[in-house]
């Protein structure tokens, strides 16, 4: 099937058995996408003409409502007959390509009780070329992946590093927890997503992480702190309780030496020994009253789904352009016989 996207000079053929973000990757042609499995709402564009289905059932990112306005999530969507559509098209620099390569664990360290902060160490000789905020594919020696978001800027390229939760039942996340020891050999591959800072750009920013979606927002502010940016960042961090605002000595010394950055953790079970006096709900609820006017901002928010679109929806009612707002969703994985809970998130 042949695939036009409107108002481009960019046509892409789609096979019968992918779907037309994997047949755009294909060809070089680079879509905003993120989880790849219809729950983070970053690929969805507009089907102007055509008929597509979804093999796997409507994907939960895609309500009735974006159907009847002809809205497609194109990571799920399948094309049944040639298509044209309106999505926005991404330019990424030249020589970012996904690679597939070896990795050695370098060092395992408990942030928390059920974080671990990971170095993985590629051969000296072959870099990993990726942008602040991307992600990296874990393969599995069955063939199945589980993603993780970089918590390293590129510039610190010695080591991948990444922020892991343990999710109880989690079958790549126990592994990491109990089983995976310093020098063992992990299969992986990366970078992806399209969630990374825009450097076009001299709006001021605001940052919004929900648990271990701290990971990414963190390689973006050490690459912004490296390469000079003055742009004002007010970054929050909801949490449960102050025991899992991991980083608060590493936040504390980036205010010391940038004054352009504030800082904000949000509890949302914040416990009686935490005596605490900050913001505590929903983190996003707290984003919007500090900014009840956003019109003039950049934001970038990972996290689980929910605070995602949850934060989508506050942010537009706020005046939030939607081309000024990028985020990760954390995706969960799809292992057979566990129940939702215990299904391990993308981070």
């Amino acid at each position: 099937m042949k695939v036009t996207i409107q108002n481009k000079n960019q046509t892409f053929e789609c096979n019968d058995d992918e779907n037309v973000l994997d047949a755009a990757l294909r060809q070089s042609i680079t879509m905003p996408y993120g989880c790849r499995s219809g729950r983070c709402g970053n690929c969805m564009g507009t089907l102007v003409s055509g008929d597509i289905e979804y093999p796997d059932g409507q994907p939960p990112a895609l309500a009735d409502d974006d159907i009847t306005a002809n809205k497609a999530l194109f990571c799920q969507a399948h094309a049944k007959t040639d298509l044209t559509i309106d999505v926005k098209i991404i330019d990424t620099p030249q020589g970012i390509e996904p690679r597939k390569m070896p990795a050695r664990v370098a060092s395992l360290d408990k942030l928390t009780e059920d974080v671990i902060h990971l170095k993985l160490k590629i051969p000296a000789a072959d870099r990993l070329q990726f942008l602040a905020g991307q992600y990296i594919d874990f393969i599995l020696s069955d063939g199945r992946r589980r993603a993780f978001s970089l918590a390293n800027p590129p510039h610190h390229d010695e080591f991948l590093e990444f922020q892991i939760r343990h999710v109880p039942g989690g079958y790549f996340t126990s592994i990491v927890f109990d089983e995976l020891k310093e020098k063992a050999l992990i299969r992986i591959e990366g970078p992806f997503g399209t969630f990374y800072l825009r450097e076009d750009s001299d709006s001021p920013i605001i940052m919004m992480a929900g648990g271990t979606g701290m990971a990414p927002l963190r390689g973006m502010l050490l690459h912004m702190f490296e390469t000079g940016t003055d742009r004002p960042v007010h970054l929050f961090w909801g949490a449960r309780a102050s025991k899992d605002i991991y980083l608060q000595d590493e936040i504390n010394q980036w205010m010391k030496d940038h004054p352009q950055l504030k800082f904000t953790a949000v509890l949302s079970e914040s416990e009686d020994s935490d005596n605490w006096q900050g913001e505590t709900g929903w983190v996003h609820e707290a984003v919007t009253r500090a900014y009840p006017d956003m019109s003039g901002y950049e934001v970038y928010m990972s996290g689980p789904p929910p605070m995602v679109y949850a934060a989508k929806d506050a942010f537009h009612e706020c005046g939030l352009p939607e081309n000024k707002v990028f985020s990760d969703a954390f995706d969960f994985a799809d292992d057979p016989g566990l129940s939702a809970e215990q299904k391990e998130g993308k981070d």
